[in-house]
């Protein structure tokens, strides 16, 4: 690793190995598909490994996604990076590879993940175990049963749930499993997963770590004995990062430190604004004394990340209304960039997951068979729809409004995501809303409009 004692933000300027031949302080886009041998010799030497050099850019034998791996390993202080087109990818060889015997999920987690290891893994015979994050006496049996990855986000998506990194990671050796983290919510900068003894780590790199909201991208992690069988799986479902994102992902982790220091700054300060706000009936966010892991984010973080989770006193309608108010939030999903975002999880990052698949995904066992349910984005007949009666099954997480929250796949889901939230007043669900960003409070976010129900039960 170039560089290993400087600071993370030398590394993230000077951290990889590979150089321009014409003397260009950062390494220029090979956008090329193939490269050519002087010999067979010198092929054979790149095609078995003996020489590292470019090859095919499908294989990630490309000199500009050399850099940002190296780069990006050197940020988090570890052997290896493997750099995919997206966070999605990058798990999913992370599943194909390390959860064949079984997977163990833990906590709250971004709707897509749970769509994977609940509906599209179980129906590849990969087999996961959901717990909430207040089940961890279960993960010794779980465990016990053969499972042998454990998989957790921390802080969570879009809760900010946090787990105890080193605890877990003992408890799964033990076992002879294997931990990865997703640390996207917190990036490189205010955690290091591998320090407090995961075996690896992942990433969407949309987020922070691309930081401008115009590249897709993710990472897994850690050493190089565990990165490297990635790679076939990497190759073989095509999931390579292109060399032109590769190269704006490696521009944009030069600022990383710098702006993800400002993130905190700027979310610590909206926190405690809307914690002192009487229309506001709960504030998630670590950096605060109430939160309930403030102690162990404060023990395992070094800052707090940019996203900040509120719940209204008010009515899902009435969220609505205050998010549509907002002057310097944009109404979009994701997070991470120098913009400030809101988002409302039910109709962005877990929109996808019906009353019956969010419920079914936490409760999902080892030996449940694959949930099969209507994909698309299709009007939910009146059975499964958040308007009936049906929808108190729905868990926290789909009935919140984040202004930031996670990643999420593309599509037109303003209209059905407003008909959810409308409906789903009717059964007085508690609104949430989860603020991201790098800009400084703005006026109108505290200019919330009283809600025109009395506040809703407790559920």
């Amino acid at each position: 690793m170039k560089h290993a004692s400087a600071g993370r933000s030398t590394r993230a300027i000077h951290g990889a190995n590979v150089t321009d031949a014409h003397g260009a302080p950062h390494l220029p886009i090979y956008n090329t598909t193939t490269f050519a041998f002087e010999n067979t010799e010198a092929l054979l030497d790149v095609a078995d490994g003996r020489v590292q050099g470019p090859l095919y850019t499908r294989y990630g034998l490309n000199p500009t996604i050399f850099a940002l791996e190296e780069t990006t390993a050197s940020i988090e202080g570890t052997e290896s990076a493997l750099a995919f087109c997206s966070g999605m990818a990058a798990e999913t060889a992370l599943f194909a590879h390390y959860g064949r015997d079984g997977i163990v999920c833990v906590g709250d987690a971004y709707g897509g993940t749970m769509e994977l290891l609940g509906n599209q893994l179980a129906r590849l015979g990969i087999s996961t175990t959901f717990l909430l994050g207040g089940e961890l006496d279960r993960l010794e049996d779980v465990l016990g049963d053969g499972a042998k990855l454990v998989f957790f986000e921390t802080p969570t998506n879009p809760t900010l749930g946090i787990h105890d990194i080193t605890a877990i990671s003992e408890l799964a050796h033990r076992h002879d499993a294997k931990v990865a983290v997703d640390n996207t919510f917190a990036s490189p900068i205010n955690q290091r997963p591998l320090e407090l003894g995961a075996d690896l780590v992942s990433y969407s790199a949309t987020k922070y770590l691309g930081g401008h909201s115009d590249l897709t991208a993710g990472f897994v992690l850690g050493a190089t004995a565990l990165v490297e069988p990635l790679k076939g799986w990497r190759k073989s479902f095509g999931s390579t990062i292109a060399p032109e994102t590769a190269a704006m992902l490696s521009r944009s982790l030069r600022t990383l430190v710098v702006r993800v220091r400002q993130h905190n700054a700027n979310a610590q300060a909206v926190a405690e604004a809307m914690e002192a706000d009487p229309r506001v009936s709960r504030v998630l966010y670590p950096g605060l004394p109430s939160f309930p892991g403030h102690a162990l984010a404060a023990k395992q973080m070094s800052g707090f990340g940019g996203v900040v989770t509120i719940e209204l006193a008010a009515d899902a309608a009435t969220t609505v209304k205050v998010v549509d108010r907002l002057e310097l939030f944009t109404l979009a999903p994701s997070l991470g960039g120098v913009e400030s975002l809101v988002t409302q999880p039910v109709t962005t990052t877990h929109y996808d997951l019906s009353p019956r698949g969010t419920r079914t995904a936490r409760h999902h066992r080892v030996d449940d068979p694959p949930v099969d349910r209507p994909r698309g984005r299709r009007r939910p007949d009146r059975r499964s729809h958040p308007g009936t009666r049906r929808r108190r099954t729905l868990s926290p997480v789909a009935r919140r409004v984040c202004v930031p929250s996670g990643r999420m796949g593309t599509g037109p889901i303003l209209e059905g995501g407003r008909r959810r939230c409308a409906d789903a007043t009717r059964a007085r669900a508690p609104a949430t809303i989860c603020w991201r960003h790098t800009t400084p409070p703005p006026r109108s976010a505290t200019n919330c409009p009283r809600p025109t129900t009395s506040p809703p039960p407790s559920t």
